[in-house]
């Protein structure tokens, strides 16, 4: 698939989701600058597309560099505990803070995010039993001891539903002014074009890539920095996405490799197109309600992913 048509595809997708929604706005609707439905338009409509743009790449190429990491297709920031991970940065910062900031809550998140990252790479490093499959699975029964400590300290201090109200993974209520901090994830996804190609090397292993003169370490936390930076900011913002970082790389990777220079604007723009058809499925099947954006990215997300499993050992190692 050429990025061009991609693109094209993504643009279409863009302009639909402007004009779908509970209130109905139409092209000519916008030509009254003051009318209430500009106004609609202006603050809840184009700042969802931002913010589904934004999570949409962002969490796609935070997918790419764990799979590319970890040398396995199965890895996201779903399945390594990134994820769980951050929501308990949010509990602690709750818990520990009584008049609890926003910059608390990011700071937290994202330093919970980096740790819980680089634990599950640790623990990838002491399994001898690589299996495409069974790594994975390690890092969804680590993300859900993250996720059952999150809920027992949350629901002992009263809190779970707040918790809840965060992990609800769901485009609803961004409007402008509640949506600018994915923005943080620009400079992210920038960095990991401009090092995809050390990404890459180090994915080969880390007597592979000391051969050929680079710094493992020093490009791993590079890597797991930015994967903590994008969920951070997605989190907190939007709530908890699955199966985007997951599956999107793999679609990518089908038919374009694993040079991640060649890969991450294919994979970001694919990612984005997807986010929006899931947004946009959810705002069409109840209309005029809405159903959340993680419930249909899971229930596609996941068809998809049993494909994969049943398909993976023909692709799923490098």
């Amino acid at each position: 698939m050429k990025l061009w048509i991609l693109i094209i595809f993504t643009v279409i997708l863009s302009f639909v989701s402007l004009f779908i929604g509970a209130i109905d706005i139409k092209v000519t609707d916008l030509l009254d600058w003051e009318s209430d439905k500009t106004q609609t338009f202006l603050i809840s409509r184009v700042p969802r597309l931002m913010a589904i743009i934004l999570a949409g790449a962002g969490m796609s190429i935070a997918g790419l560099i764990m799979q590319s990491l970890s040398r396995n297709k199965f890895v996201s920031p779903t399945t390594a505990g990134t994820l769980d991970a951050a929501k308990l940065g949010i509990l602690i910062s709750m818990l520990f803070f009584t008049n609890v900031t926003y910059t608390q809550q990011v700071v937290f998140s994202f330093a919970f995010a980096l740790i819980g990252t680089f634990v599950f790479m640790q623990i990838l490093d002491r399994i001898k039993f690589k299996d495409a499959i069974f790594v994975p699975l390690i890092g969804i029964m680590y993300g859900n001891i993250l996720s059952s400590i999150t809920t027992f300290f949350a629901y002992d201090a009263d809190l779970l539903q707040n918790i809840s109200s965060w992990l609800m993974g769901s485009f609803t209520l961004v409007i402008a002014g509640r949506y600018e901090l994915l923005y943080v994830s620009v400079p992210a996804v920038i960095l990991a074009y401009i090092y995809a190609n050390k990404f890459t090397v180090a994915g080969m292993g880390e007597e592979f890539a000391k051969n050929l003169g680079l710094s493992y370490k020093v490009v791993l936390n590079i890597g797991l920095v930015l994967v903590a930076i994008i969920s951070t900011t997605v989190v907190l913002t939007v709530g908890v996405i699955p199966f985007l970082g997951l599956i999107v790389p793999n679609i990518v990777s089908l038919y374009l490799g694993d040079n991640l220079r060649k890969t991450i604007p294919h994979t970001a723009v694919m990612g984005i197109a997807f986010l929006l058809v899931c947004d946009i499925i959810g705002r069409i099947v109840v209309h005029p309600f809405e159903i959340p954006v993680n419930v249909t990215v899971a229930v596609i997300g996941s068809a998809i992913f049993l494909i994969m499993l049943f398909r993976g050992r023909a692709y799923a190692k490098k």
